[in-house]
């Protein structure tokens, strides 16, 4: 089983990744960590509890960064909507928040569990996990791995160069990809072309049927139209939950090893992830110390099995509706 702390920004791809990674039985979620990035972070708490509430997921939530390290925030309201969760209807959360912040529930929570078996799935900017690092440094060598969503290696959909998790916070994405520590890269190469809420996917949902079910097609009739309008995608796209998706089973993905750098002076390529890939025969183009050499000890997801996948995230559905007794 694998343990995680899912570390997000809701958003309505999030509460997918928080649906799957709390219904399927390969994943034992430790927690949920918040912060700003489709909307502020009091925004985007309130949706982490509101699902939690809603489908009955008893773990500790607790709320993270308000902000990047450095610049201005940077949110996502054209497609997420004013409440960062625009479309479904949720009731009021329940119950509290962790009493931590966001940082220190990571921290605590690495440094309890023994070795390399604890992994961080930041789906959202990556501002919690990278004061995590500065404030406590030991979790490196602790963290068993860490898989983000965010990133791209021939596109963006904020700016021409940037993915918007890096894009809005590129000094954090920075630290986490120079960290010592075993990181996968899902990005939109792969999440925007195939992990799609085709119709036949919408179609076995709706089969479900319940409150759930209504949910999650609540989600992606909002997000057809901020898609389809904004960024010409032809169905909605379900990034967040690859993340979790790879962990339940590693072979849903293919990978290639790489280098990965952000990007961070650029004038039009700010938050721009540039992949060396190693198939490329080691090409060395960053230049200066050793320390800047070509180290190709990341992973970029290449191609998804999109029927797995949506086996997947029906399977959750029903666990889900019939488990939680969700009419």
């Amino acid at each position: 089983m694998e343990k995680i702390i899912l570390d997000c920004d809701p958003g309505h791809d999030d509460a997918i990744a928080i649906l799957l990674a709390a219904a399927n039985p390969a994943i034992d979620l430790l927690g949920i960590t918040t912060v700003s990035g489709n909307h502020n972070v009091d925004k985007t708490t309130r949706n982490a509890l509101a699902v939690c509430t809603a489908y009955g997921i008893n773990v500790p939530v607790a709320k993270g960064a308000r902000g990047p390290l450095i610049g201005e925030q940077i949110l996502a309201v054209e497609i997420h909507g004013e409440t960062g969760l625009d479309g479904p209807v949720l009731p009021p959360a329940s119950f509290e928040l962790d009493s931590r912040h966001a940082v220190d529930f990571i921290i605590d929570t690495v440094m309890t569990h023994e070795p390399k078996t604890v992994s961080l799935v930041p789906v959202g900017p990556y501002t919690n996990i990278a004061l995590a690092i500065r404030k406590e440094p030991r979790i490196i060598e602790r963290v068993k791995r860490v898989i983000v969503m965010g990133g791209a290696y021939t596109r963006g959909n904020i700016t021409p160069a940037a993915e918007f998790n890096i894009y809005a916070d590129p000094e954090a994405a920075d630290v986490v990809f120079r960290a010592d520590w075993d990181v996968t890269m899902i990005g939109l190469d792969l999440t925007q072309t195939q992990a799609l809420a085709t119709p036949d996917l919408q179609d076995r949902v709706r089969a479900i049927g319940g409150s759930i079910s209504t949910f999650i097609l609540d989600i992606w009739e909002f997000i057809a139209t901020t898609h389809g309008g904004l960024l010409q995608i032809k169905y909605p796209a379900i990034h967040d939950a690859c993340c979790v998706a790879a962990l339940i089973d590693p072979t849903i993905i293919t990978s290639e090893k790489a280098d990965i750098r952000v990007e961070l002076a650029g004038r039009w390529s700010r938050g721009m992830t540039v992949c060396n890939f190693e198939k490329m025969g080691g090409m060395r183009h960053y230049a200066g110390t050793a320390a800047e050499q070509v180290d190709f000890r990341h992973t970029v997801a290449m191609t998804l099995d999109h029927p797995k996948f949506c086996d997947m995230i029906v399977e959750a559905i029903e666990w889900l509706s019939r488990t939680k007794n969700l009419n």
